[in-house]
């Protein structure tokens, strides 16, 4: 049994995996710390989460991190870092849910948030998207967990684009997520006054999860890849849908893609191409670990149409998060993330 501390675990990606990690089989929480609710039990906070006996602690001092030989670190971007270096020292591994370490290079970090205050533990962190990069997962002691549009974008380019079957120019990638992707604090953009009966594209042109997506889609190809990108919000609570355009390549189709997908996802538990004519809805993954993804050609504009849904708080985030550290601690990456989708 690894005893795990969830640092940051008042909002939703921390109550998250407070929900999955306390039915995982191999794991014993040990810690959770929040500054707001420092001292109080997790039902002050959670009354969902009231079965389970646990109060929240102060991660201030390094003592702190004594408590666990594993750790989430669910706290805002640019917040992390520094925790995630103080945890490090201890000699304890991390899967970090901020964008804090998510680009291996420095300057690639410096452009999209600024200077790093660790550029050599960035060159340390493995990019936490299991389905391409389990290997280095296995063996790495600072996992950066991915963010969630990249999380819906790169899983259905990728393999397209390493296997040459679409343009790498081009791409257009039109995302949109339930209001928890926005975190639990309330803003006059996500109370319900504002948020309900409204679709919103947001940061446009701007979005710092391009930078994200563009650094592996040019893994793929070897050479650099731009897209354009653009989130928006819509009134519902979690989930999460990427409509993405691209051109392919002469006598490209859509069988050739799936058959794409299935051999490059081969044995990958939680990547599923939508069986027969089914349509990707985010209702089919709510509360998963999956990635749902489908395409269809589209030969009167020249291009094709692939739709991919994940939930935004799970393969999006705490999920996912979960599927790195069974694979960083050599267990199957499946454990404690085998139930199906929320059901009406």
């Amino acid at each position: 049994m690894v005893k795990v501390g969830i640092i940051g675990a008042s909002g939703y990606t921390g109550a998250e995996l407070i929900r999955i990690l306390s039915a995982h089989p191999k794991a014993e929480i040990t810690l959770i710390t929040s500054r707001q609710y420092v001292g109080k039990p997790l039902w002050e906070c959670y009354p969902a989460l009231s079965p389970l006996n646990l109060v929240f602690s102060d991660h201030s001092d390094d003592s702190a991190f004594d408590g666990a030989d594993f750790f989430f670190t669910a706290l805002p971007h640019e917040a992390s870092a520094e925790v995630v270096a103080r945890i490090l020292a201890k000699g304890k591994k991390v899967v970090d849910l901020s964008a804090d370490f998510r680009f291996n290079d420095p300057e690639e970090y410096k452009a999209a948030y600024g200077p790093h205050p660790h550029p050599d533990l960035c060159r340390k962190a493995v990019y936490g998207l299991a389905e391409i990069y389990a290997d280095q997962i296995r063996g790495a002691i600072l996992v950066a967990n991915p963010g969630c549009y990249p999380t819906s974008s790169i899983l259905p380019l990728y393999p397209l684009i390493k296997a040459g079957l679409i343009e790498a120019e081009g791409i257009i990638i039109d995302s949109k997520s339930g209001v928890s992707g926005a975190g639990r604090g309330a803003t006059q953009t996500t109370h319900y006054c504002e948020a309900n009966e409204s679709l919103k594209a947001y940061k446009v042109a701007s979005h710092r999860h391009a930078p994200e997506i563009e650094s592996h889609l040019s893994k793929a190809k070897g050479a650099s890849v731009k897209v354009a990108f653009t989130p928006h919000l819509i009134p519902m609570t979690r989930g999460m849908l990427s409509t993405i355009y691209a051109v392919p390549k002469a006598g490209v189709k859509r069988a050739d893609m799936e058959k794409a997908w299935r051999e490059f996802y081969k044995g990958r538990p939680f990547v599923e191409v939508a069986p027969g004519e089914v349509i990707p809805d985010t209702a089919f993954v709510r509360g998963t670990n999956r990635c749902m993804m489908a395409v269809r050609d589209y030969p009167a504009a020249g291009r094709v149409v692939i739709m991919s849904v994940i939930d935004n708080l799970a393969k999006g985030a705490s999920t996912q998060a979960v599927q790195n550290f069974n694979l960083m601690m050599g267990f199957d990456e499946t454990t404690g993330l085998a139930g199906q989708a929320l059901t009406p």
